[in-house]
Order: C-alpha cells, then sequence, then structure tokens
C-alpha cells in the first residue's frame, strides 16, 4: 500500500470515528473538516466514497451526513461474536485482587443463571462455586442481580411462576417482598445476599448490560458470611467499576438504551 493510499484510509477510519464518538447523530462537511484539520473537498471526496459502500448516509433535506446501513451491520456483527467469558476474565482476576475475595461471572439459561467461570484468593478460608450448576433466579446476589434488570414482563412471568422454592432458610419467596427488593438492586446497581443460596456465604453481584440495555452476565464478589459483612460495601465499589468497564465493552450506553 502506497503512503498516499494509506493516508486516504486513516483519514477516512477518523471520518468514521467522528460520528461515533461527536455525541450528535449527523455531521455536516465544515464540521467534519474543522474537527479533523482537512480541507473542505477532501472530506467530501471520502465522504462520497464512504456513501458507495452505504458506510453513511446524506439526509436530502440538511445535506448532513450520518452513519449508514453498512456501519450498522458491521456494529452489530462485532456485538453478536462478543465472547463475555474472555471478555470478563482479566476483570475477575484484577477483582480478585482488589478485593481479596472470590469473582465469579454467571450467564443466564432462561429462569436459571449458571456460573461459567471464578477466580479464587490466595488465603486460607475462600468461597467456592460450582460452575455450570444452575440456579434460581430469586435465591442469592447473582441471581437476583438478574432478575431484576429483566423486562416487566419477564420479571412478572417469573415470580408468577409456581417455582419461588427456597434454597436455604434465609430465601425470600414472596412475590411482593422479591418485588421491593428488586426496586432496591435496581436502585443501587448491585444486589446482596447473606446465606440466601448458601448457608455460611455472602456476595455482592452486579450486572454486565448488552447494547440492548439488558443483562448480559452477572459478576460477584464472594465470601465467608462473617468476614464479608465487614468488606460488602468495598466490593460493591469495585464490582462495580468493573461492571461498567464491561458493559462498555459490550456495547452499553449508560442512558441510551
Amino acid at each position: 500500500m502506497s503512503q498516499t493510499t494509506r493516508s486516504t484510509v486513516e483519514r477516512a477510519a477518523d471520518v468514521l470515528v467522528l460520528f461515533a464518538e461527536a455525541g450528535t447523530r449527523t455531521l455536516g462537511v465544515t464540521e467534519i473538516a474543522d474537527t479533523l484539520g482537512m480541507s473542505k473537498p477532501a472530506v467530501h471526496r471520502i465522504l462520497t466514497s464512504l456513501r458507495s459502500r452505504r458506510l453513511v448516509e446524506v439526509d436530502g433535506q440538511t445535506r448532513k451526513y450520518a452513519l449508514g446501513l453498512t456501519a450498522m451491520r458491521l456494529g452489530l456483527t462485532y456485538l453478536d461474536h462478543i465472547d463475555v467469558r474472555r471478555l470478563a476474565a482479566p476483570e475477575l482476576v484484577a477483582l480478585c485482587h482488589a478485593t481479596g475475595e472470590t469473582a465469579t461471572l454467571s450467564t443466564r439459561v432462561g429462569a436459571q443463571r449458571v456460573y461459567v467461570d471464578q477466580v479464587t484468593p490466595d488465603r486460607d478460608v475462600i468461597m467456592s462455586v460450582s460452575l455450570g450448576v444452575p440456579f434460581p433466579l430469586h435465591a442469592g446476589a447473582s441471581s437476583k442481580a438478574f432478575l431484576a434488570f429483566l423486562t416487566e414482563p419477564e420479571i412478572s412471568e417469573y415470580l408468577n411462576a409456581d417455582h419461588l422454592s427456597r434454597v436455604t432458610d434465609r430465601t425470600v419467596v414472596e412475590p411482593d417482598a422479591l418485588r421491593a427488593e428488586l426496586a432496591e438492586i435496581r436502585r443501587l446497581g448491585y444486589a446482596r445476599s447473606f446465606a440466601e443460596r448458601q448457608s455460611g456465604a455472602a456476595s455482592v453481584a452486579a450486572p454486565v448490560f448488552d447494547h440492548h440495555g439488558l443483562p448480559a452476565a452477572v459478576v460477584s464478589v464472594c465470601g465467608p458470611v462473617e468476614r464479608f459483612r465487614g468488606e460488602a460495601e468495598a466490593c460493591a465499589e469495585a464490582l462495580l467499576a468493573a461492571t461498567a468497564r464491561l458493559s462498555e465493552l459490550m456495547g452499553h450506553t449508560p442512558g441510551g438504551n
């Protein structure tokens, strides 16, 4: 590739990236030229080329440009191929090191969820989870972090079904009480559990949102209940920072869904 061709490709890429970062759906030739320090003829040539591939489209009335159908298809293809377990792996390691407790990743399968990964700390007494074992969505922090952020029809369907059984003597099974808990989880952004799913265990958990604003996975920090009581708040703070980063990688825009 010649230097001229490379320069043209790089400038075209700069134009596409500007559409993603500008904070507005449409941009005019002058805006693009001024922002990128390019001449208007150069911007116009690039936009014409991008338009021929439907990477951008032009509004017939305003003559401003927006990302086109091909750009949308590229974005959706990327999002469809995201491997949340691979993306989350380094965050689990960092979270475990930062909190000194076990960090886990869960995904949902219908009305249940399963642990798909965990990182345990190097200390004498730890919590360890069973990967691949299904758990109901009303018992424990990881489960309720899923349930709280589903759509209202999905939440109602789950709470109205005949499967709200107790897992431990601290599992909440009354629909009205669960609804109140779910509202509080949405307010806080994370769920807490003290021996609700497993006696002697406690955890905080928060969802990783996808580009639709729905929970694609849940990350938790868990430990022995007596030790964890004094750590829960700090663990929740580290947890929310981690899930925010993962949600961004999944294409989620806070407030945009």
